[in-house]
């Protein structure tokens, strides 16, 4: 493996009962906080109430950022950055899921950078500073509740891109699974498909000597395999819920991916797909991912064929190690359509009209991918094959 160092300084608080802990963590930072939301169904659920009630209790002074998009926009940051701004807020409290927990990162940091934040988003300038935050999480996904990562997207210019720093780890992240009993079935679905991809993104890369990664990576995909089905069919179990929201911290917080530097490249792809065409994300990776795997097969044949024996249960026996990893990438796609994730662009509408333009936002950066540079030829061909 290669050499790394490991620093996360998130406060994890997981279980039942944990939003009680805002009392302790919120007088940290000051009293003048902005709330950052999305479309309401935390008003719904009654979760907007009880954080209200204990902000009121701690005596805060509240601003509220609400209507987050699904794929956070950048005209939503510069709003929260003013809002920073004009109230001297001292704290950010982020209610929601991975794209309002990715938005308040931004605002977070926008609030002590002078100039746009695109800027930082499209790493043409460095940040060293941010406001600090905390996140109560609703939705089990994209592990921002651990991590420095986020993802903006400017809506103007149909651009989505991913920026991290080592500002923007929340100073806590309570996780509550009870607060994602609300979530629909859609949602959880691409939530988990999320997931599973963040930790494909990790189990494909060019390292050597990674057997406790490797079997970190997957043991969370069999975990997800054995619940999902279950889940989908009860949204409101408790356990099931747990495990689910536990799976997708640990896919993200960089636990399991020490040695070592990811791919990313179907990441990179379907974050090109959602600028252009405002999908889901997790829709969209379930689209990209197996074809993105059949187009890299051959780089290393042996590791899709472990993924496909450990974690699918292929039997190799009589057949070649592609063929084997072969029907290991089958079997990823039987499954995600087992649960109703979609399997082409075409569900979303999607046809070849476009197929340039999102090539050219993918290509924005230049090649990308660890475990296989991409060209855009390369870009073109997954796109083709998820028409």
């Amino acid at each position: 493996m290669d050499n790394f160092t490991f620093h996360n300084p998130t406060k994890l608080i997981f279980g039942k009962g944990q939003l009680e802990q805002l009392k302790n963590e919120i007088p940290k930072y000051g009293r003048r906080v902005l709330l950052v939301y999305g479309g309401g169904s935390i008003k719904r659920t009654g979760l907007y109430d009880q954080v209200k009630e204990i902000l009121s209790g701690l005596h805060a002074e509240v601003s509220e950022l609400s209507g987050v998009e699904p794929n956070p926009r950048l005209t939503t940051v510069k709003r929260g950055i003013d809002i920073c701004a004009t109230e001297d807020i001292q704290f950010l409290l982020a209610v929601g899921g991975g794209s309002v927990i990715d938005c308040t990162k931004a605002i977070a940091v926008g609030a002590k950078f002078e100039g746009d934040p695109w800027e930082f988003v499209t790493s043409k300038k460095q940040v060293h500073d941010a406001l600090p935050f905390g996140t109560v999480l609703t939705l089990a996904a994209t592990g921002s509740e651990m991590n420095s990562n986020s993802v903006i997207t400017n809506w103007d210019t149909h651009e989505k891109y991913g920026w991290s720093c080592a500002y923007s780890y929340p100073a806590f992240s309570i996780l509550d699974p009870a607060f994602t009993f609300s979530v629909p079935k859609n949602q959880t679905i691409y939530g988990m498909v999320d997931m599973m991809a963040h930790v494909f993104e990790h189990y494909f890369h060019q390292a050597e000597h990674t057997p406790l990664q490797d079997r970190l990576c997957e043991s969370i995909l069999q975990t997800v395999i054995e619940t999902a089905p279950k889940l989908v069919d009860d949204l409101e179990n408790y356990d099931l819920r747990e495990t689910i929201l536990y799976c997708g911290t640990m896919a993200l917080n960089g636990v399991v991916s020490m040695g070592f530097a990811g791919d990313w490249a179907s990441h990179n792809i379907e974050h090109a797909v959602s600028a252009v065409y405002d999908i889901p994300h997790g829709g969209g990776l379930a689209i990209l991912f197996p074809n993105w795997m059949k187009h890299n097969l051959d780089v290393n044949v042996s590791r899709f064929k472990q993924l496909a024996v450990r974690v699918f249960g292929v039997d190799p026996a009589g057949k070649s190690d592609r063929d084997t990893a072969l029907e290991g990438i089958e079997a990823l796609r039987r499954f995600w359509n087992s649960i109703g994730a979609p399997s082409r662009l075409a569900d979303y509408d999607i046809d070849d009209s476009k197929i340039d333009l999102i090539a050219d936002r993918a290509m924005a950066r230049g090649e990308f991918g660890q475990f296989k540079r991409l060209n855009r030829e390369d870009t073109l061909a997954i796109l083709r094959a998820s028409l």
